[in-house]
């Protein structure tokens, strides 16, 4: 069964397209390499608004943001996510791979 993957960005922020190549890494490895990854990009502070978007990249496995800081808010900023060597503009392939096992019922 296929994951429904979408990737909200705005242009500015260069790290939406490191956060697709390791998307498209992570989707391969758990053997969804064919999935779709749809790009939606975000161009205002409304539609950041509307869309609960947190910064660019935000990422959605099946409608849910595996990596949500509720207590961030919606605004048209490049976002940062924790990895091993500090904070990184895009999550690792490795908690891309984590968040779409979970998203398929396969938890590490």
């Amino acid at each position: 069964m296929a994951v429904d993957v979408v990737l909200q960005y705005f242009d500015d922020c260069p790290n939406w397209q490191i956060a697709r190549e390791r998307l498209r890494t992570a989707l391969e490895q758990v053997g969804h390499g064919d999935d779709q990854i749809r790009l939606e990009e975000v161009a205002t502070e409304d539609e950041a608004r509307q869309r609960r978007f947190t910064g660019s990249p935000t990422i959605r496995i099946d409608g849910v943001d595996p990596f949500d800081d509720p207590l961030a808010e919606p605004g048209m900023a490049c976002r940062v996510y924790p990895s091993a060597r500090g904070f990184e503009g895009a999550p690792t392939v490795e908690a891309l791979v984590i968040a779409l096992e979970r998203a398929s019922g396969k938890t590490s």
